[in-house]
């Protein structure tokens, strides 16, 4: 996650967990005028559509107040859904075994795209094996991660 996306989630996860919810992680689009802000949270009891909104006023107050985002964006709630997306080492140990996409910021072996079973984290590297091959996928190089959703 890039140092703007930590600073926002540090800003932000404050707010979500003022209304019960937490905060899974954001992802910031940079599109000009049509940026998007986006932010997962969770529940024990899952999230619904009114909680979406109940976030997304409180964080939206903040965020008018601070201004952390210099361009127009629009502000995005929702709840992680079944291809749950992957942004700590907590949320991928929760899923070893499970079938994970893995999209890295730099490429490892010619290749930024990783589909397969998330064998092991071992210290900052996850194992992914993708046709049979283990690959150590260094997490700090994670660029985008989500759960493959069962059928």
């Amino acid at each position: 996650m890039a140092k703007f996306e930590h600073k926002l989630t540090d800003l932000i996860r404050p707010a979500v967990e003022e209304t019960g919810k937490t905060l899974l992680g954001i992802e910031f689009i940079s599109a000009g005028n049509n940026s998007v802000l986006r932010l997962f949270i969770d529940h024990e009891n899952g999230i619904n559509v009114d909680d979406c909104a109940e976030v997304s006023r409180q964080v939206g107050a903040l965020l008018d107040v601070e201004d952390p985002i210099s361009s127009e964006y629009n502000l995005e709630v929702s709840s992680p859904g079944v291809d749950r997306p992957l942004f700590e080492i907590a949320h991928f140990q929760e899923v070893i075994g499970e079938i994970v996409n893995v999209k890295l910021s730099m490429p490892l072996n010619g290749r930024r795209k990783f589909k397969g079973p998330l064998v092991a984290i071992e210290n900052d590297k996850l194992i992914v094996e993708v046709d049979s091959i283990d690959y150590e996928l260094v997490i700090s190089n994670v660029d985008k991660a989500n759960l493959v959703a069962k059928l």
